[in-house]
Formats: C-alpha cells, structure tokens, sequence
C-alpha cells in the first residue's frame, strides 16, 4: 500500500469518547502511531464525553490543512458510524473550506484476526494448554448492538476466527443489549466439556465492560471445576491496529470506502426493524444524538444508557468572559468533573449570559445558579460543593434565577 500523502493534507481519528481519561489515552497512543506510520499530521477527535469535539478539531486543523480524512476509531458500523460521525463531518464540512473524506470503521481485517489469535494463544499459555492437544473453546465477546449488521460482524469474525485454527469451537457472545450473553454462551459451552475456555474482550479500552468480561470469566470458572476459564486483553494499542487504520485511510482518500449497505437497518427492510428504515429518521435521531445525549456508563446496569445528567453547567466564553479567564475555568471544572466518583454534569460553553464585566460567569442548571468572578482555582469547589453534594457555594454567587 502507497501511503503518499499530500502536502497539506492531514487525518483525523474519531474515537467514541470516556469520562476515563485511560480510554481517551488509548486513542491519542493510536494517533501518535498512525502519524508516524502515515508521515503527516494525524489529531483526535471525540464523538462524546471527552475533547475535542470534531468540530473543534476540524477547526484546529483548518488553517493547516486543505484536505482531511476522517477515520472511525470504531470496531462495528452501528448508529455512531453511520449517523452521528457523518452528521458531524457534513456540519464540518459546511463551516471550514476543507474537503474531508471519511473512512470506514475498523470492521473486519486480517490484521484483527492475527491479533485476536494472539490473544487467545496468551491465554492458552496463562492456562497451560495447547489447541493441538487439548479441546480449547473460544468466545469472543462484543458489546453489543441494536443495529443487527454490526451483531451479525461479531458472528462473521468468530468464525473466520476458527477457520483454519485448530480451536475446538468459537462462538460470539455479548456484555448486553442482544443476546447470546455472555453467561449463556459460557454455560452452553460447560455441556461440551472443553478442556478450557478462552473468552476474548472484543473492545478496544480496558474499562468497566472488560472487567465484567473478566469477573462473568472468573465465576463461571469456580462454577464448573472441570473446566478451565480465563480472560484475555482487549486490543488496546497493539500496532497492527495502524495497519488496518492506514488501510482505512488509504480507501477514504481514493474513493474506494465500501459500507454493508445491504443489510444494513436503515437502509433496507429487516425483519423486527422496519421502524427504522429511512435516512430522515437516522438524521433525526442522529440531531437527538448530538443535542441532547449524556453518555452515562452504570455498573450496576446497562453498560450504555442515554439517561441526561443530573445539571448542566455552562461557561461564558464570548469575548470578555474569555479575556477574563474562562476558558481555563471551563476546562478546569471538566477536569474535575472528570476526576469526581459523584458528578453527573454536562459543563458546555454558552454565549454572552449578559453580566459582562461579572465574568468569568457560569450558570448551573436546574438550580438556576449562576456564579461571578470565577477563577480556575474556584472548579473544584463548585464541583466538589455543588455538582457532587448539592451544597451551593455560597461566596461566588452572582445571582439565582
């Protein structure tokens, strides 16, 4: 593969976006690989939850760049690869002079496959076992989608998983939202009598859903002593990810992007999601999506809920609040927001909140509090007071509404 690039032509890579800064990481590792791998400029975006935003990063990359290739830090095209990202991009598009191509998601690459064999064979290694000799079962387990092109990915790469490998079965599973669970493939598997269990995270970051991964592993285990079960890594930032990347790329910028859109729900009739067919009802919800959604990961639920945050706070950031200091109080309260157990907020920017001269000013609602004077060194008192326990902070108040 060419990777000859254009003089001023650059790459964005899209990652999903974590209130764990761990996860974000991951994504600027890949990135910092991509642009050495490619040899130009390669910047991170966040669909949610994390910055910057892909506006802000279309943005940053404007004065430099004439062209740029947007690329899916994404394993599956589900409704943030087919509605939210291009949503993003289109409105991109309309506000800098930039040609931007998009690329596929990372999908299913032989490079994947090397990698996903490697895990397992980790494993089989940790469990003192050998595929040759022994009954190894795999499962290879995905989030889980509402979007049934993308479950059916996750049922496509388990079998070309066993394909050619000497594994004594591989079957996909899910954390939640479709089915088969996790827990039921494992159980399934105890009435074969494998030698061993090797279940694989299929995910990127090593977070709450590769911990459940680990834990359901770890309790089926002690459940069936005659068989031996264990968990291996996600894929984190192994370097064959920038193969698949670069190739992603390379296909965005010659035009060559291939899509499933035969199967895919929004397109084409389905049986159970007709409802969903039609371009005006992605976008639509794709507009819902990107207005109002606050990505809430609960452990003691579903790993992916929709539910708004408990407030909202906003940061002046029109021309005198910012000469003021405010954007290092807004990007202060969303440290400590990150770093807080308890806080369940939104903190955005706003337009003149018309107490020029107040500034920095910030508004939290539904409380209707709005704080004055605010320096960076105030955030952590009204994430900790405020946000956290609902104690206002009493010396900053400008006014309440």
């Amino acid at each position: 593969m060419s990777t000859a690039a254009f003089d001023d032509e650059a790459v964005l890579l899209i990652g999903h976006g974590s209130r764990r800064e761990k996860s974000n990481d991951q994504v600027r590792e890949l990135a910092a690989g991509l642009e050495s791998r490619l040899g130009i400029p390669v910047d991170v975006a966040f669909l949610e939850l994390a910055e910057p935003s892909i506006d802000e990063a279309v943005s940053g990359l404007a004065p430099v760049a004439s062209q740029v290739t947007a690329v899916h830090c994404s394993l599956f095209a589900a409704s943030h690869v087919k509605n939210d990202v291009p949503l993003a991009i289109e409105q991109a598009r309309g506000r800098y002079d930039l040609e931007i191509d998009t690329g596929a998601h990372l999908g299913i690459h032989p490079a994947i496959l090397d990698l996903l064999d490697d895990r397992a064979g980790a494993v089989e290694a940790e469990l003192g076992v050998d595929r040759t000799e022994d009954d190894v079962a795999v499962v290879l387990c995905g989030r889980g989608s509402s979007d049934p092109d993308a479950n059916g990915d996750v049922h496509k790469l388990a079998r070309l998983l066993y394909e050619g490998r000497e594994f004594d079965r591989v079957e996909a599973s899910f954390i939640g939202v479709t089915e088969p669970t996790l827990e039921e493939s494992l159980h399934g598997l105890s009435k074969h009598r494998p030698d061993a269990v090797v279940v694989l995270p299929y995910m990127l970051g090593d977070g709450v859903l590769t911990q459940r991964v680990r834990d359901w592993t770890g309790e089926f285990d002690d459940e069936y002593p005659y068989v031996d079960a264990l968990a291996g890594d996600p894929l984190g930032t192994d370097s064959r990810l920038l193969d698949v990347f670069a190739d992603r790329w390379q296909e965005a910028r010659s035009d060559s992007v291939e899509m499933s859109c035969d199967t895919c729900k929004y397109k084409v009739d389905l049986e159970g999601y007709e409802e969903d067919v039609g371009g005006a009802r992605a976008m639509l919800r794709a507009l819902a999506h990107q207005d109002a959604h606050a990505d809430r990961e609960n452990v003691d639920d579903e790993p992916h809920t929709h539910d708004a945050p408990a407030k909202h706070v906003t940061v002046c950031t029109n021309r005198t609040c910012a000469d003021m200091g405010s954007p290092a109080v807004l990007e202060r309260l969303r440290q400590e927001a990150r770093d807080s157990e308890h806080c369940d907020a939104r903190i955005t920017r706003s337009s003149c909140l018309g107490r020029c001269g107040d500034g920095p000013m910030v508004a939290v609602y539904p409380d209707g509090v709005w704080y004055g004077d605010v320096e960076s060194e105030d955030a952590e008192r009204i994430v900790g007071d405020h946000l956290d326990r609902d104690r206002i902070v009493s010396d900053l108040v400008d006014q309440t509404l």
